[in-house]
């Protein structure tokens, strides 16, 4: 049985001053549960991105789904996705600052149990959680969905708190199965507890049901596909349930 939820709408700042909009979705009437970030695809903290953490909300977890261009910003053009992201990029430590920042909103609702914290994210949001997971948040799992998985340097040993999980396509064109390679490498080496799971004929942006509409008009190699997100989203469940209860 689902959970009955209660949404909300949440601001907060990070260190680097950016004023972010995070939507927040929990179950109504409840003791604290465990608490899960959601981090948005390129287009921003769009309504994909809420709908996620209601999902998460009527499995009867808190989530928040966090914003990492400031101000709730959103875009269906890839152009426009592409810039915004990129500027995430121009300092090395923004997308861990912004992250942070949402994790700690997160925990800081009387809906959350502050002790059981989980992140999940969608391509480029799949790589700010990845290098949240990195820099030692107090996490106990992260899901990732067609997500970019490489570091700029990798992991320390022992450094990652989170078993992590990655949901890659087999036909992604974007995130080559060498660079899975190298992720698994990259975590073995540093004792990470980690799975990739390979999602068969699953291109860039499967989870996503507006993908080939956006892939139509962005000219961009994405496909939804039902047999992959739905596979996706039950290996992910079946994690939250064992290290979140």
């Amino acid at each position: 049985m689902m959970a009955s939820i209660q949404t909300r709408e949440i601001q907060y700042t990070a260190a680097d001053g950016t004023t972010l909009m995070g939507y927040f979705a929990a179950p109504e009437h409840t003791a604290p549960v465990a608490g899960i970030i959601v981090s948005p695809e390129w287009w921003g903290r769009n309504e994909y991105t809420e709908q996620r953490a209601r999902e998460l909300a009527a499995h009867g977890y808190a989530a928040l789904a966090i914003d990492l261009y400031g101000d709730k910003k959103v875009t269906t053009d890839a152009k426009q996705a592409y810039a915004w992201m990129m500027q995430t990029f121009e300092h090395t430590d923004t997308n861990v600052i912004r992250s942070s920042a949402g994790l700690a909103a997160l925990a800081a609702q009387p809906e959350v149990n502050q002790d059981k914290l989980a992140a999940i994210g969608f391509c480029y949001g799949g790589k700010v959680i990845l290098d949240l997971a990195r820099s030692g948040a107090s996490l106990k799992a992260v899901v990732t969905f067609h997500a970019n998985l490489s570091a700029q340097t990798p992991v320390e040993k022992d450094h990652v708190q989170a078993e992590i999980l990655v949901l890659h396509g087999e036909k992604d064109s974007m995130v080559s199965l060498a660079d899975v390679e190298n992720f698994k490498t990259e975590m073995s080496n540093a004792n990470v507890k980690y799975t990739v799971i390979v999602l068969k004929d699953a291109k860039h942006g499967f989870s996503n049901p507006l993908a080939d509409e956006r892939a139509k008009a962005n000219g961009v190699d994405l496909a939804y596909n039902a047999k992959a997100e739905k596979d996706g989203l039950s290996a992910m469940y079946d994690l939250l349930q064992r290290q979140l209860g």
